[in-house]
């Protein structure tokens, strides 16, 4: 659902610009072989004039030769009675099956985006299996959570979401991500001017954002598309256009040489700006307080235990699970 969305934006010129010509290489399972042939379909009869070659196949050695981005979307979504630690078994072996073979065939300086959960493990476990490939090009998306972040502070303060700027996730794609209301402005002014109520700020707004996507499974009967689709175009357009004076965005990335005292060697969302040409820089100017590097701190011990558990998967010997608590993906039940 969600690239069925996201492969029409793509092909209209929205990520990349109109001047942009693009080839989609559609990668699948034997089982949805039928279905990526109806979506090449009705993307060549949509007669998309940048859209110059759409291809489709089931082995990731032939899809992603010379790709210069690779949407790793697909995974096993959590099914009742799934501990967290099996799930992450189950799709890190997709992950690691599919860096490898980015290593082998993709572009040298492909952009790597990981959506499928949990995110920031996954892309942690596809970077590693991936040693010829520069590890700050592999992002986890958290940038579904930076536009609900911005979406509760516009409508607590009763401006539009244009107005909202600064906005980070900090973290895991879990309950324990971070949205920071500290260095997030309004119209300019630090959100704690502008928003006094700051029991709102550290409770009900954050506690919002974390569990939207759980919400939205009860009101919809299935987890977000159309939303996640957008802020996969919204995460692509930060890196290929410069980003605004003075703004930043979040995305999952590698934290080794993070000026944060952040744990090396994770993948943990923070805040990044970008020239346009594809990388991105961390935000030194940011500040902290107590409440919320404790909360940074929670989702870093998360994402180390994660870690752990699928040792075997990056190369660093047998894996041990010892998750502080099973805490949900946004979107579980």
């Amino acid at each position: 659902m969600i690239s069925n969305h996201l492969l029409f934006k793509l092909a209209s010129g929205e990520v990349f610009g109109q001047d942009q010509p693009i080839a989609l290489k559609l990668l699948g399972s034997e089982r949805s072989l039928q279905a990526l042939e109806g979506v090449a379909m009705e993307l060549e009869d949509s007669l998309y004039p940048l859209l110059r070659e759409v291809s489709i196949g089931i082995d990731p050695y032939v899809v992603f030769e010379d790709a210069d981005w690779a949407l790793l979307i697909g995974a096993k979504p959590r099914g009742p009675g799934v501990e967290r630690a099996a799930l992450l078994d189950i799709n890190g072996q997709i992950f690691a099956e599919q860096g490898k073979a980015l290593n082998a065939v993709a572009s040298r300086n492909v952009k790597v985006i990981v959506v499928g959960n949990p995110c920031n493990t996954n892309a942690l476990i596809c970077l590693k299996n991936a040693p010829n490939l520069q590890a700050k090009n592999f992002h986890a998306l958290t940038r579904l959570d930076e536009n609900r972040a911005k979406c509760q502070l516009a409508l607590k303060a009763g401006v539009f979401y244009d107005k909202v700027s600064n906005m980070t996730i900090w973290g895991n794609h879990s309950t324990t991500q971070v949205p920071d209301f500290l260095n997030a402005k309004i119209d300019g002014k630090p959100v704690k001017e502008v928003i006094k109520d700051t029991k709102w700020l550290e409770e009900d707004f954050t506690v919002t954002v974390q569990k939207r996507g759980g919400v939205l499974i009860q009101k919809w009967g299935r987890s977000s598309a159309a939303s996640t689709a957008v802020s996969i175009v919204d995460a692509m357009r930060s890196l290929v256009t410069p980003t605004p004076e003075g703004d930043w965005f979040s995305t999952g990335v590698y934290t080794t040489g993070n000026p944060y005292g952040i744990a090396e060697d994770i993948v943990f969302s923070m805040p990044c700006r970008s020239k346009g040409d594809g990388d991105y820089e961390l935000v030194k100017d940011v500040v902290m307080d107590d409440f919320l590097w404790g909360r940074i701190k929670k989702s870093e011990v998360e994402l180390i235990a994660e870690k752990r558990c699928v040792a075997h998967l990056t190369g660093e010997g047998n894996a041990f699970c010892d998750l502080p608590g099973d805490t949900m993906l946004p979107g579980e039940m």
